[in-house]
């Protein structure tokens, strides 16, 4: 149905259409569409003005960006990337991702939107816990970290700006499973020689205050899925005795952001899923907490490069998992404080 409707010829299809689809392959983007039917490019239209009413899409911009999103919907692969390498876009990914590069280049041209958003967060932290497993783990089982990783992206040049790692010793299973050192890479000797968690949340809390992360600088916590704040953080804080961290409390998670923004469904957004469809291959080792982190901000850098206002959408509240409305503002994450035990 969505297919069908995607591809629905415009109502008085003629000329003045095919005109057009040829003055956007050439990259003019000047002149006045007539007004016509629009329920070939209408779907995104919703997504770029969270401040307008509904009679603001009566302007003519409005027409003429839902007229070239018809457009850009019925070009060729080819022609799609013909199009993004004479503008000097990313010619990476399958087709839907090129159509969406493209029609996002478009709107931006027509509302003349600024290059980035003054509320908008300085910085994206990304987080990918590794933990202790097992092959076929119980529901039930204690998983405790035993890698903690955090990339930094600069939101403003959409580039990885800093890096921080660290080993966990486990406490409850101090000695790992066979299968958890070949999925994860991580040694027994590595462990073994690891600071206890309270330790390295205290180191991750020092090096993000040292990039003045919610003070200076406006912050968002960025996963990949929700498991790693509200599973393994919130179990790990009750292994440890301490209280969940207030700068964890919410987050983005990408799965959800990434299928929202491309419009695929969310068994199509696991890691490397979500690579391949942006034409991108894991840089890495998988299952390597940094590597992994590394991969995930790769994807949210495309996101945000394809005009993606990636926000926070998930948050824990009195040890519960959360949704958060992606009306709210660009509240960024809380002040890193330190670790506090539970009395």
């Amino acid at each position: 149905m969505e297919e069908q409707k995607e591809n629905r010829p415009l109502h008085k299809a003629g000329c003045e259409e095919e005109e057009l689809c040829r003055t956007l392959k050439n990259l003019e983007l000047s002149g006045r569409v007539k007004e016509r039917s629009l329920s070939d490019g209408q779907e995104d239209l919703g997504n770029y003005s969270a401040k307008s009413s509904a009679s603001d899409f009566s302007d003519p911009v409005y027409k003429e960006i839902a007229f070239t999103n018809g457009c850009v919907n019925r070009m060729s692969k080819d022609e799609l990337k013909a199009t993004l390498t004479e503008l000097k876009l990313d010619t990476r990914g399958v087709k839907d991702i090129l159509s969406k590069r493209l029609k996002n280049y478009y709107k931006k041209q027509k509302l003349k939107e600024p290059s980035c958003n003054k509320n908008y967060y300085d910085y994206i932290c990304v987080i990918d816990f590794e933990a202790t497993c097992e092959e076929g783990n119980a529901p039930d089982y204690i998983h405790e970290i035993i890698e903690f990783p955090i990339v930094l992206i600069n939101a403003r040049t959409m580039e990885i700006e800093d890096t921080f790692q660290q080993y966990v010793k486990p406490e409850i299973k101090p000695k790992l499973s066979e299968f958890c050192i070949n999925l994860t890479g991580i040694t027994q000797e590595v462990v073994d020689k690891a600071d206890p968690f309270v330790v390295v949340l205290q180191s991750a809390v020092d090096w993000m205050r040292q990039k003045e992360l919610g003070t200076k600088f406006k912050y968002a916590i960025l996963t990949d899925g929700s498991w790693d704040m509200s599973k393994f953080l919130n179990m790990q804080c009750h292994i440890s005795c301490l209280k969940y961290p207030r700068f964890a409390k919410k987050w983005i998670n990408i799965r959800k952001s990434y299928g929202n923004f491309y419009k695929v469904p969310r068994n199509q957004t696991k890691l490397t899923m979500m690579l391949e469809k942006l034409g991108m291959s894991y840089d890495g080792r998988l299952h390597c907490g940094l590597d992994d982190s590394k991969n995930i901000a790769r994807i949210a850098i495309r996101m945000l490069q394809d005009g993606c206002e990636l926000r926070v959408n998930e948050r824990m509240n009195a040890g519960q998992l959360m949704t958060v409305s992606g009306s709210m503002a660009f509240e960024g994450a809380a002040i890193p404080h330190n670790p506090q035990r539970k009395k």
